[in-house]
């Protein structure tokens, strides 16, 4: 989880209440220095969380009539971080025009070469054809590294080592830029945004004409973020900004306020190290996964990046007529390891989000999955299909292939044996009603 200690001080703080037998003055009083310590223990600007306090103090006191005032406080905190994270999802549009254009902006440290490559991954995920040119020509080994990324996961780059002028380059390959939904294109970066670099970043934006221009901010750059995003939102006309390195920092709430009060809204967060682990920012997700409330948006995209629609349209009529085998565990668990480690997802799954779980454990059971997948790939296809025939010979000849104890592979039966129980309760049933019924209101596709 991002943030974790914002995430688990704010949590503890609205706990406070959740265990009050009476909200008074004083338990206000308390609630408003819980919050003012964790936010400023993530590097939030202090005039930002003096104004951020003083509305919840305000709202709360005008609304001391209501009748469930510890869940009406909950929700004030709530819609203010909300309102100070920059309220609604901003999103990009991409035209039908080809290519549309995003030109990445970002000083030396701040990942701006392993975000587009993310953005890259992100979109071609999404149908869209997408190509990168590589403009920046003053650090050493850009260029090597923004065409090994690139080659990574299959997208075309155009670049050109003997040229150090980045409008050349750009021109060289002018006829190439009609064939991609979206092009991406790296500039350079310097160690601040000096003079040189703005000349450079001015001729560009003239030369290229960007549909977007998204600046890259790296998370443990806390406060000095909103001056920087200001920098580049003056000198460049930035219309976005990406922050990366947001899982690895607790100055993270200064990147994230700091750039949304310039007006430059965050559109992507960099929430690890692997190819997509990249989100579209969302507000109130990210606020409701910070009070340990989950995000099941942010949980259905993963879903879909983890299994096609065939295949969960496929699930969906196994649901409906309660079959369930081995393989079926098997994809499960192929989807799951597919959509991040278990701690990303569990708080993302609503009445999970903050259940505070011991690393060994999560790590353990991620463990066991992948020691069932290798038992899997040992049995023959009659044994995925029909589990009920695996006897002890059966069991004996799987471990030995495996090299899975026998203990371990019973493990996995037992699994499976309480996952058929569940699809066999669920059978004749509508999944969609049921999931309205636990107050989980979107349709299954």
């Amino acid at each position: 989880m991002v943030l974790d200690r914002l995430g688990e001080s704010l949590r503890g703080t609205l706990n406070k209440i959740a265990r009050a037998v009476f909200v008074d003055d004083k338990l206000l009083n308390e609630l408003i220095k819980g919050i003012q310590r964790s936010l400023l223990q993530a590097d939030v600007n202090v005039k930002l969380v003096s104004e951020l306090t003083k509305k919840i103090k305000e709202k709360a006191l005008e609304d001391k009539g209501k009748l469930d005032k510890r869940e009406h406080l909950v929700s004030i905190v709530y819609e203010e971080l909300v309102n100070l994270l920059g309220d609604e999802k901003s999103e990009i549009e991409i035209s039908k025009a080809k290519p549309f254009k995003i030109m990445m902006l970002g000083v030396y440290g701040s990942g701006k070469t392993t975000s587009i490559s993310k953005l890259s991954h992100y979109y071609k995920q999404r149908g869209y054809k997408v190509g990168v040119v590589g403009l920046d020509v003053h650090r050493p080994a850009a260029i090597d590294q923004i065409e090994q990324l690139c080659k990574k996961i299959g997208v075309d780059c155009y670049t050109k080592k003997d040229e150090k002028n980045p409008v050349k380059i750009y021109e060289n390959f002018k006829d190439k830029y009609s064939r991609y939904d979206i092009l991406f294109i790296d500039t350079a970066g310097r160690d601040a945004l000096d003079t040189e670099l703005i000349k450079e970043i001015k001729e560009l934006n003239k030369k290229i004409d960007p549909d977007e221009k998204l600046l890259v901010i790296s998370a443990d750059i806390g406060q000095a973020s909103q001056k920087l995003a200001q920098g580049f939102k003056d000198n460049a006309g930035v219309t976005g900004v990406v922050i990366s390195k947001l899982d690895g920092t607790a100055k993270a709430g200064g990147a994230l306020t700091g750039t949304s009060v310039t007006g430059a809204k965050v559109k992507f967060v960099g929430v690890g190290e692997k190819i997509d682990d990249l989100e579209a920012f969302n507000p109130k997700g990210f606020v409701s996964r910070l009070l340990g409330m989950g995000d099941l948006e942010a949980l259905l995209e993963k879903a879909k990046e983890a299994i096609t629609e065939e295949d969960a349209e496929s699930m969906k009529d196994r649901i409906s007529s309660g079959e369930f085998n081995l393989e079926d565990l098997y994809e499960q668990m192929k989807a799951m390891k597919k959509m991040g480690p278990l701690t990303k997802v569990m708080d993302m799954i609503p009445g999970l989000g903050g259940v505070k779980l011991p690393k060994d454990v999560l790590k353990n059971q991620e463990g066991k999955m992948e020691k069932w997948k290798i038992a899997m790939d040992s049995m023959t296809r009659d044994e995925k299909t029909n589990p009920d025939v695996i006897d002890i010979k059966r069991l004996e000849r799987i471990s030995k292939g495996s090299g899975i104890p026998v203990s371990e592979i019973r493990e996995l039966l037992k699994q499976y044996k309480q996952s058929k129980k569940l699809f066999r309760m669920m059978k004749g049933k509508d999944p969609e009603k049921m999931l309205k019924k636990k107050g989980f209101n979107f349709k299954l596709k």
